[in-house]
């Protein structure tokens, strides 16, 4: 579902970067954060046999535990593979005070994720990620051999690494881990915000421990129908779409960028300059397959347009890569932390649910999807491959769903790339308590992103449930929710002078 190029963040306003919701580090004034590990049963059918290590943090509340104070609020950017230490400190910050104040805003990093204990990777980042990769759309049946190939070496890399960790490397065991933090926490209960993957741990959480949760907030939602391998075929189609939207606002911003007056035109400007990095990587470092991760990360987020929309024209009308370079590093270079969380990622996917073990099914689908997306198609497919190897078989997925929790709120944006919205749709079906807060927008991530109207709804309810939109009975309420915010406006284009400046 998320991509770890662009370092696991989506550029959200204030901009963050490409997709589990990265959020810029900012900090509550005045509260401190507070630092802590958690021992946790690597197996929870055998809880005192081995341990592993959580990394937690606190940024408290300042109300009063006897009058106001709501406990703890538990926080996950997405991933899978994403940490939620940074997060906790941007929810203290970002929340209206008054809402801050009662909470307890918790964050951890989920089992795998650093500086959690053990933080796995598979790989040799600087070996195996060394620019220009392979290109993830094959010319021919050797290219796609050597994909294949190197999807195997992957998933050889971890088994050979953490066969003693991979069997227990679930969404399910995460959601426990979340209760064991409530308990040691001394809470009876906890609310939560997740975005992207987030939701669907979120989700997990409540149908395994509906009794324990106070408030649910689940933003950019994950499809529960389509765990794991349908829902990545989906984001084929919707980051295809969301590219389109990215190539037509360069089209009306052809004073600014010049590269055609039309959608058509741009699209066809933005596969020749693939073509071209192909031959030829930019400053050495850019091939095809770089380029598809800087640009995937305009699909979480359009703040992100007016910087590759002046990369994207320098390099079509003037040769210039430099800003392609720049941006290279800033959204789509693997290093360390990011190979981290690609490693727990695959991880968590490959066994949470079953996937095709034979590549022929993988073929087929993925040229059926590249007819239509061509996009994300095969990146998608190919960022995925070591599933099909993977050393640990899939499980059966939890069946999400539960009847007897508090009210609920989902968040989602109607044109999110990384999440489709019809599973913002689904998943308010499977909790008949949810109400479904609907963006007109397009990013991954909507709350405390800038967008007023919807942060108006998550502080009501986060303050009081009872403010909760009312869950709507008719077929609109089930198809576009049950409250409705405008889209924020588009960017502004940014002046190639501007580009060059900011080098």
């Amino acid at each position: 579902v998320t991509r770890v190029s662009g370092a696991l963040g989506a550029v959200i306003g204030p901009p963050a970067e490409a997709s589990s919701v990265r959020r810029a580090p900012a900090h509550a004034p005045g509260r401190a954060v507070q630092c802590a590990t958690l021992r946790v049963p690597l197996d929870y059918a055998e809880p005192d046999g081995r341990q592993i290590t959580l990394s937690l943090n606190r940024v408290r509340g300042t109300a009063s535990r006897r009058d106001d104070h709501l406990g703890a609020l538990l926080v996950n950017p997405g991933g899978p593979g994403g940490s939620g230490l940074d997060l906790a400190k941007y929810v203290a910050a970002m929340l209206p005070s008054e809402v801050a104040a009662r909470y307890d805003v918790i964050g951890f990093a989920p089992r795998g994720v650093g500086p959690s204990e053990p933080a796995i990777s598979c790989v040799d980042p600087a070996r195996f990620y060394a620019p220009p990769r392979p290109d993830a759309i094959p010319k021919t049946v050797d290219d796609e051999a050597a994909l294949v190939s190197r999807a195997r070496q992957y998933a050889e890399g971890c088994g050979s690494r953490w066969s003693w960790f991979l069997p227990y490397l679930t969404t399910e065991n995460s959601a426990r881990d979340m209760d064991a933090i409530r308990a040691a926490l001394g809470e009876d209960k906890i609310s939560y915000l997740g975005y992207s993957y987030g939701t669907y741990l979120g989700a997990v959480y409540a149908t395994l421990f509906p009794q324990r949760v106070r408030r649910l907030v689940l933003d950019s939602n994950v499809d529960p129908d389509g765990v794991w391998y349908d829902a990545n075929i989906s984001q084929d189609y919707s980051f295809d779409r969301r590219h389109r939207d990215f190539l037509d606002w360069v089209a009306r911003n052809d004073d600014a960028y010049r590269l055609g007056a039309t959608e058509q035109a741009v699209h066809d400007a933005w596969y020749s300059m693939r073509s071209r990095l192909r031959a030829k990587p930019g400053g050495g470092l850019v091939g095809p397959s770089e380029l598809d991760d800087i640009y995937s990360a305009g699909g979480y987020s359009n703040a992100l347009w007016p910087a590759l929309g002046a990369a994207f024209s320098a390099y079509v009308r003037k040769g210039d890569t430099a800003a392609l370079v720049k941006l290279f590093h800033s959204q789509a270079e693997i290093k360390k932390t990011e190979e981290n969380s690609y490693a727990v990622y695959l991880g968590v996917e490959c066994r949470d649910a079953r996937w095709p073990r034979s590549w022929d099914r993988w073929h087929v689908d993925t040229l059926k999807a590249n007819a239509e997306a061509p996009f994300m198609a095969w990146p998608n497919a190919v960022y995925n491959a070591p599933c099909a190897f993977w050393p640990v078989p899939g499980l059966t997925p939890v069946r999400v769903g539960a009847v007897s929790l508090p009210p609920i709120l989902l968040i989602q944006a109607e044109h999110d790339a990384a999440t489709p919205y019809a599973g913002a749709v689904h998943l308010r079906r499977r909790f008949p308590t949810a109400s479904l807060v609907t963006e007109g927008g397009g990013n991954h991530g909507v709350s405390l992103s800038g967008n007023s109207c919807v942060d108006r709804y998550l502080s009501a309810y986060l303050r009081d449930a009872s403010l909760l939109p009312q869950r709507r009975t008719s077929a609109r309420g089930m198809r576009r929710g049950d409250a409705w915010c405008p889209a924020l406006p588009d960017p502004k284009p940014q002046p190639l002078a501007a580009a060059r400046r900011a080098r």
